[in-house]
């Protein structure tokens, strides 16, 4: 080599050695900044957490356990900034510092923000905010209202981080050793997935303390990059060796052992065994029956039922499932509003991001409501908001119905819902919903229509809203309510109250329906959508944890069952009423993911269901008396509460049966039909 070369080689790596010195102990004062400006808005959101939602019993190891959680992040995030910042800074320093302040600070800033929507909502923000579209998003943050005071403490907070990243780094420097050392560390720590593995570590009994905890925009960025840059198929699971195993085992998939004629065209196509399980509770009337449908925005048995552990708000509701068959240990299919008509009312799987999601793209298939309306039944659904969100309304005219009556058919004289911060609100009422649906309701029948509430939604306004305040006042206060949760329970006032709210238009609807003739031959079902996330949860499956009831003048007898159900059962089990009583024709091959209601008076589960916590989040999964959460496995205990389990062997078997759904779903995204086509032209409505 010669002699100038191997002179310009060394000069090169001296440089470079010299720069990288340079970057490192600059790079990691602004590093070290950044701790401090996380650690402060740690505290500050565990003092905010504690103003809104009261005191956690581990409040010192929710404290901790977030400042690890969150330096892990930074270490993660600044495996990342470190190149970007030394390569940039090779052609302009003044740049590369410039560059990286400005971005540190609206690091900041998104931060704060994610904290306040968790501690608004209860939930953490994901992948979420890709998925709904601009209008839904528009539509969810103007009712739910704005708080300005969030607008100037986010301009503060940017403000001052800039500030600190300006002046404090240069006093934090370290020595170029010191400062390599760290950058070397936070490879590492990327490459051992460190913050990955600080997310799973749990720092209170509670789901709400655990959350707390979670670093936010770790969460937020993680789940946008796998929403954006997924990863490959695991399609190895899914070779014909593999599932071979397993493929024919009930105890990887249901113990209804469905029996799948063509799972390879067909994947979810089986023979619809489904046990009537509802006739032995039903007489048969002269003619057949209505069917209503009455979803409840956030009804969670948490707060509803004679088990409620946070004391019931609905005693009406408590006092109609007396009356009724009572299905106490429930489960909604998702923590949101979007898998609630595909799956109550067709037993249809999640698709990629909800089945609604698909629009254009759903497969063609049956539902209660098309296979009613083919024989003879009037279709409608009744909402106070608006339908095109989350498309129900393309999933609805999917199904041939006749009438969707949502925000826009209310008559002038209807009052909305009381208006938030930016002076709207989701629509109308539920006292008003149920108002509109019995000046259209039909004179004869038969009809099948579901009516979708809203009230009980953020903001959790409702008109006389302090009456429905004192009275969960009252409620608290009596002796029969728990000392230890009064003060809890006063942090949630609004939500209860809305819940009070809802219990008394429920009362009237069923008051006002008695009054009609058609009534003596009506079936009511009451459920939640799912179990509202703006009160502390207990656990991942309080979320899901909603009451059943089956109301009826045609009951032989009420009836309190304790076995595990779903929303994938109910139509499944409708229909086989239906259809043994009233001669209701239905294919004798159908797609449900459900194999219907379980009328077991003890504490048991004989199904193996997904369940979606959000459009972008389908993680978990229960078998029998076991729950799968992402790589976690937890036992169902009497009461639906989760005790923590290491059994290899079950969490193998759960994740088998998990794994399956997920290749039929993806078989169905990828181009699968649910139905022959000979099936569907011939039960779809002409």
């Amino acid at each position: 080599m010669p002699r100038y070369i191997s002179i310009a080689s060394n000069r090169y790596i001296s440089l470079s050695v010299a720069h990288l010195k340079r970057t490192a102990s600059d790079f990691t004062g602004w590093f070290l900044v950044l701790c401090l400006l996380f650690l402060f808005m740690r505290c500050m959101e565990i003092a905010y957490g504690r103003l809104l939602h009261g005191r956690l019993t581990a409040w010192w190891e929710v404290w901790l356990t977030g400042i690890v959680k969150d330096i892990s992040f930074l270490l993660t995030a600044a495996a990342w900034a470190y190149p970007a910042y030394y390569f940039i800074s090779l052609g302009s320093g003044r740049l590369a510092r410039r560059l990286f302040t400005t971005g540190a600070a609206i690091l900041c800033g998104v931060h704060l923000v994610l904290s306040e929507y968790f501690l608004t909502t209860l939930t953490m923000l994901g992948a979420d905010l890709w998925i709904y579209s601009s209008r839904d998003i528009w539509q969810t943050i103007s009712a739910a209202g704005i708080k300005w005071p969030i607008i100037p403490a986010i301009l503060l907070t940017v403000t001052v981080a800039s500030w600190c990243l300006v002046k404090l780094p240069p006093r934090l420097r370290t020595g170029p050793l010191t400062g390599i050392g760290l950058v070397a560390l936070f490879i590492i720590c990327e490459a051992a997935g460190l913050a990955a593995i600080t997310h799973t570590w749990r720092s209170d009994s509670s789901e709400y303390g655990n959350s707390l905890s979670n670093n936010k925009s770790w969460f937020f960025y993680k789940q946008s990059i796998d929403y954006f840059f997924p990863a490959p198929a695991d399609t190895d699971l899914y070779t014909d060796s593999h599932m071979a195993d397993y493929i024919n085992d009930p105890a990887t998939w249901s113990t209804a052992a469905f029996q799948y004629p063509d799972e390879e065209r067909y994947p979810f196509l089986h023979l619809d065994e489904t046990p009537d399980v509802l006739s032995p509770f039903l007489r048969k009337g002269s003619s057949p029956p209505n069917i209503v449908l009455v979803i409840v925005e956030g009804l969670g048995s948490a707060y509803s039922g004679r088990s409620a552990y946070l004391g019931s708000f609905t005693p009406f509701l408590d006092s109609l499932s007396r009356h009724s068959l009572y299905w106490e240990n429930f489960l909604s299919q998702s923590g949101r509003t979007f898998a609630a008509l595909p799956v109550l009312l067709a037993s249809l799987p999640f698709g990629k991001t909800g089945f609604t999601e698909l629009d254009s793209r759903m497969p063609p298939h049956l539902s209660m409501l098309s296979l009613l309306k083919r024989q003879g039944y009037h279709t409608a659904f009744y909402y106070g908001g608006d339908a095109t969100f989350d498309n129900m309304t393309g999933f609805l005219e999917r199904n041939a119905i006749d009438e969707i009556l949502d925000i826009t058919a209310f008559p002038g004289e209807y009052r909305k819902l009381p208006a938030g911060n930016q002076g709207l609100c989701w629509g109308y009422g539920d006292k008003e919903l149920f108002h509109f649906y019995f000046s259209t309701l039909p004179a004869t029948g038969p009809y099948c229509h579901v009516l979708l509430t809203v009230a009980s939604h953020e903001p959790f306004l409702v008109h006389n809203q302090e009456s429905y305040l004192a009275r969960v006042e009252q409620r608290i206060s009596a002796p029969g309510f728990a000392a230890a949760r009064r003060a809890a329970a006063r942090n949630f006032k609004k939500q209860y109250a809305s819940i009070l709210y809802v219990d008394d238009a429920l009362q009237y609807f069923f008051h006002t329906y008695a009054q009609r003739p058609d009534f003596h031959n009506t079936i009511f079902i009451i459920t939640g959508d799912h179990r509202m996330p703006e009160i502390p949860m207990r656990d991942k499956l309080d979320r899901y944890h909603v009451p059943l009831i089956i109301y009826a003048p045609l009951l032989l007898r009420s009836a309190r069952f304790s076995a595990i159900s779903t929303h994938f059962d109910v139509a499944p089990s409708m229909l086989q009423l239906l259809k043994n009583q009233y001669g209701l024709q239905i294919p004798s091959l159908a797609a449900w993911v459900g194999s219907g209601l379980d009328t077991g008076y003890t504490f048991t589960n004989r199904h193996a269901y997904p369940l979606m916590q959000n459009k972008h989040y389908m993680i978990d999964f229960i078998q029998g008396d076991h729950m799968m959460i992402g790589n976690d496995l937890y036992r169902i205990q009497p009461g639906m509460s989760l005790e923590p389990v290491q059994d290899k062997h079950k969490l193998a078997q759960l994740r088998r049966g998990f794994e399956r759904f997920r290749k039929k779903n993806r078989q169905m995204l990828d181009g699968a039909s649910l139905l022959p086509d000979s099936i569907y032209q011939r039960y779809y409505p002409r």
